[in-house]
């Protein structure tokens, strides 16, 4: 590998997704001769493709004279790139047969390979199953002992799905019909420096280019995988990259470990810690728990995993009364030592609201203009996104209005799917019904809107939503459970101060979030830079 990468790889590697860009690197060099160090003492390319346009003449003059012509040998003075003087421009249809056939007896058992065996990694290889050989011969691609096998169809041409395949039944195998395969002369070509080339971002760059067929059903030519320039080494260097090849890949395979495990303990620390701080027993509990936080603050809340956990605590803090010191108001009564504290309640949530209603149980006619209808898709914690709007008619519009017509500031609440359990309020100047799979709920007035809406979102309640679900595969809340919800809540003075406190906190955090995702959009740049920087 180049010094340049060399000393940058702690930086590459922690980036986002930076040791999958490694990974592409490193094959990326492989096959430019920028690996490994050229010898004096190999035997040139030029020697190489002689011996295999030898081998394959030998070979073809020893068949029956139906057997196709041998492919003229194709050498090119220059290729896309730069590569070593000891290298050649080919293409693999002068070093290789592509798409072979075999020939052997119907009983004799044999691997079978299905697309969903082949992996992308460059060391993981294939799984595979045993058939006789009379099931498999017919309507399959065959592939014998190191060959190399490419998928060609979309996505898992550009997924980089290739295998050497190795380890077979009887030394031969059939499988998915979405292979190209290459088997080299043998002991002229290193199998595994070929998957590196099948395997490159440069091959599968323009391979991807020249696919041909309908969206979703595009396949790479045959002819593409004959002829597009193939950079051919030594023998000899070609074992040595595939060695240092596997030497990288392995370190690779490491940091990623270190990197899950790293991951792993970090999300285990900020979950302990902001655990410690929404389960603290008293005010000195809370603030040794607090100082703990404070102390590796820049530490901990570096990924949005984080981040989003940071702001569940803020929500549990703030609906359990500990997110603010005590402040003087009419709603607070002095304690055992003579300090002042809110007067909080628990009271279900029918109790709260003067209104608790469910969508209508039928799926909205809908219509390109006209009166707007939620979707569940649109409901964000504390907030409605109107950004993808759909429309139903007015005659529909009073249909599922019959029950109550939603104003602004009536709480949206998603009790079934995917989105369970997210509350965000109808903004002002919205007018909407309600689509599938939600209820419409109206705080009375001992609770203000947007209190009762922090509460619903808040873990005590969306942790008790998720654990009372019924209906397996498709989950959903029923009504009756959610009218007994309990909302823990104190005056409405507290209230407007809590949900003021929190808007505060919460705005932090998702400024925090912008402010890292911009920090890693830099750090991938910088990444990409050296990758560049490296290949040139």
């Amino acid at each position: 590998m180049t010094a340049l990468v060399t000393d940058k790889l702690p930086m590459l590697a922690a980036a986002p997704n930076g040791i999958n860009q490694l990974r592409a690197l490193i094959l990326d060099l492989a096959i430019r001769g920028k690996l490994v160090e050229q010898s004096v003492k190999d035997e040139p390319a030029d020697a190489l493709i002689e011996r295999i346009s030898a081998v394959r003449l030998a070979r073809e003059s020893s068949r029956n004279a139906k057997a196709k012509p041998n492919h003229p040998a194709e050498i090119f003075d220059a290729g896309p790139f730069g590569v070593p003087a000891s290298w050649r421009w080919t293409n693999l249809a002068t070093v290789a047969q592509i798409n072979p056939r075999n020939a052997a007896a119907d009983d004799l058992a044999v691997s079978f390979v299905p697309m969903a065996s082949i992996r992308a990694k460059f060391d993981s290889g294939h799984t595979q199953e045993v058939r006789r050989w009379g099931e498999v011969k017919q309507g399959f691609t065959h592939f014998a002992e190191g060959d190399i096998g490419v998928a060609k169809i979309t996505p898992c041409f550009e997924n980089s799905k290739a295998c050497v395949f190795t380890s077979l039944s009887n030394g031969i195998g059939a499988g998915t019909t979405e292979l190209h395969v290459v088997r080299p002369v043998f002991g002229t070509l290193a199998a595994r420096y070929v998957l590196a080339y099948l395997k490159s971002p440069w091959f599968l760059k323009v391979g991807e280019t020249r696919m041909t067929g309908t969206a979703g059903q595009k396949r790479l030519p045959k002819d593409f995988v004959e002829s597009h320039p193939f950079p051919l080494p030594p023998i000899a260097e070609q074992h040595r990259i595939v060695a240092k090849l596997d030497e990288l890949m392995a370190l690779c395979d490491r940091l990623e470990a270190e990197q899950a495990d790293a991951e792993a303990a970090h999300a285990k620390l900020v979950e302990a810690l902001l655990v410690s701080l929404t389960q603290a027993r008293d005010a000195a509990d809370f603030r040794a728990s607090w100082q703990q936080l404070s102390e590796h603050f820049h530490r901990l809340f570096t990924t949005d995993q984080s981040i989003d956990a940071l702001k569940q605590a803020v929500m549990h803090l703030a609906v359990t009364g500990k997110l603010d010191p005590p402040r003087p108001s009419q709603d607070r009564l002095p304690n055992d030592s003579g300090h002042t504290q809110s007067v909080w309640q628990v009271k279900e949530l029918d109790q709260l609201a003067v209104e608790i209603v469910d969508c209508p149980h039928s799926t909205p006619k809908w219509t390109l203009t006209g009166e707007l209808c939620v979707r569940t898709s649109q409901f964000r914690p504390r907030s409605l996104d109107l950004s993808d709007c759909k429309y139903v008619s007015g005659d529909t519009y009073k249909e599922r209005t019959s029950r109550l017509v939603p104003i602004a500031g009536d709480i949206l609440y998603s009790r079934e799917g995917g989105i369970l359990g997210v509350a965000c309020r109808v903004p002002d100047g919205v007018r909407l019904c309600l689509g599938q799979r939600m209820m419409l709920i109206r705080a009375g007035n001992q609770i203000a809107g947007e209190y009762l809406e922090l509460v619903l979102n808040a873990p005590p309640i969306t942790n008790l939503a998720r654990s009372s679900t019924t209906g397996g595969a498709a989950p959903r809340v029923n009504v009756s459970t959610v009218k007994k919800y309990p909302i823990p809540f104190p005056g409405l003075a507290d209230q407007r101060h809590i949900v003021s406190k929190a808007n505060e906190l919460l705005a932090m955090c998702d400024q925090l979030k912008i402010d890292l995702n911009q920090a890693h959009q830099h750090h991938e740049h910088l990444a990409s830079v050296l990758v560049e920087q490296a290949v040139a």
